[in-house]
């Protein structure tokens, strides 16, 4: 009886450690297999991504373009002498252009987002200042180019920032 106990030992027990190293190296494969999968399905949707990431970019680097202060008086003419409707024009179209890419925050990242606002409400406030001491639209004109010949338009300084930021993801 302890004879034939002692086969059984010797032939499950051999059995049995096998097992068990099959069993963790298959675990291992498998655990590898799906880390894998992971890390690829990761950077299947970083390149599909970045197009998009990039697009939203541009068009923030475009809003910025657009909202320049010495563009943007070069494009946009009074509608008639008064300066505060000049003014009113002005912010309304700065405000059309910032409502229609305000859904490119979702694919730019926070500092880039929060520079460009910073840009936009520096912008509307120097117009403001400028119309106070303007008497017409012309003159408002004039006191804004004379003023950001002076000094670097904030929209430059978030179109340095969108660059940088793009550099690192590419």
């Amino acid at each position: 009886m302890d004879n034939q106990l002692l086969d059984s030992v010797s032939y499950i027990l051999p059995a049995l450690v096998t097992g068990f190293v099959a069993y963790y190296m298959f675990h291992g494969f498998l655990n590898q297999q799906n880390a894998d999968k992971k890390l690829n399905i990761m950077a299947d949707k970083k390149k599909e991504s970045l197009p998009i990431k990039l697009q939203a970019y541009e068009r923030m680097l475009l809003f910025c373009e657009r909202i320049n202060p010495v563009k943007m008086l070069v494009r946009i003419k009074p509608t008639s002498d008064d300066a505060n409707d000049y003014l009113q024009l002005l912010i309304a179209t700065i405000d059309q252009e910032f409502e229609h890419n305000l859904v490119q925050q979702l694919y730019i990242s926070k500092e880039t987002w929060l520079s460009i606002t910073a840009a936009k409400r520096a912008i509307i406030n120097k117009l403001k200042q400028v119309a106070e001491v303007s008497n017409s639209a012309n003159d408002l004109r004039e006191n804004v180019l004379i003023d950001y010949s002076k000094t670097i338009s904030p929209t430059e300084t978030a179109v340095d920032f969108i660059k940088s930021e793009v550099r690192k993801l590419l």
